[in-house]
């Protein structure tokens, strides 16, 4: 059974910086097609950025060029860096893993971790 925690989320000023990790369990993540989303308040979720099999890497125009994910093969952990942080990015940060699914839609995601807040105070 795949499973996944999330961590790294917290209060940040406007313009800072922060690293969310995604610990995956139960299958190597190299194997794994990776996304993260988020999720403000009375919103969809948004796609934010995915890293497939091989290593490549596909973000949202909302965040490309400021936040940036990767794994870690050796330790199976995801990362989400995010830097030049907005209010307008205060939300619950979702990671997701699929073996085969792969791509911007959060149907394509069979394992979801809890989430971590995110908030960016002005």
């Amino acid at each position: 059974q795949v499973q996944l925690v999330e961590s790294g989320g917290g209060l940040v000023q406007a313009g800072g910086s922060l690293r969310l990790s995604c610990v995956v369990s139960g299958r190597t993540i190299s194997d794994l097609n990776m996304a993260w989303f988020r999720q403000a308040p009375g919103k969809e979720y948004e796609f934010l950025s995915a890293i497939n099999w091989s290593a490549s890497t596909y973000y949202a125009d909302s965040v490309k060029g400021r936040f940036m994910i990767s794994r870690d093969s050796a330790k199976n952990l995801g990362y989400l860096q995010m830097n030049s942080l907005k209010p307008e990015d205060t939300a619950v940060y979702y990671c997701a893993v699929d073996p085969s699914n792969f791509g911007r839609q959060t149907y394509g995601y069979n394992y979801w971790g809890q989430g971590t807040q995110v908030t960016v105070s002005s």
